[in-house]
């Protein structure tokens, strides 16, 4: 074989190789695709690289979530329910409200542990699901004369 193919070979492999991921990436919505990222995501450099991408598209895409998601990323995880408050209060309107209708899609919303972190939850999220009219206090009701 002459060397002036090796090249040639080299570069049909990668032309295959980036032909095969685009087309696990457009079939089932990626459902090939992810298990074979999670695993390219353990080498250091890929990771980083992955991210990269993924914040570019996504400034792109929405960028109200991609600055969300930029101010949560530097508070750091947050497992306390009130830290998690506290850093959702940090942030503006618009990017709270992405920020949770990305997390209803994900349907990662975490269910609340009282009636207080359930009303601040509806009134999070624009109060979808609490009704239309208020409902009636207890001393509002007429009384029967004895």
């Amino acid at each position: 074989m002459p060397f002036y193919l090796i090249p040639v070979v080299i570069l049909l492999v990668l032309l295959l190789v980036f032909g095969v991921l685009v087309f696990l990436g457009r079939f089932r919505k990626g459902k090939y695709l992810r298990p074979i990222i999670t695993t390219l995501m353990k080498v250091p450099f890929l990771r980083r690289w992955f991210q990269k991408a993924s914040t570019a598209a996504l400034e792109r895409q929405n960028p109200e979530l991609a600055s969300a998601m930029r101010k949560l990323q530097r508070l750091g995880p947050t497992v306390d329910p009130q830290k998690a408050q506290a850093a959702l209060s940090q942030l503006s309107a618009t990017e709270r409200r992405a920020y949770m209708e990305a997390v209803e899609e994900q349907g990662a919303m975490p269910e609340a542990a009282n009636r207080q972190m359930r009303r601040m939850q509806q009134r999070m999220q624009g109060g979808a699901g609490g009704g239309g009219a208020p409902r009636p206090s207890g001393n509002s009701r007429k009384r029967k004369k004895r």
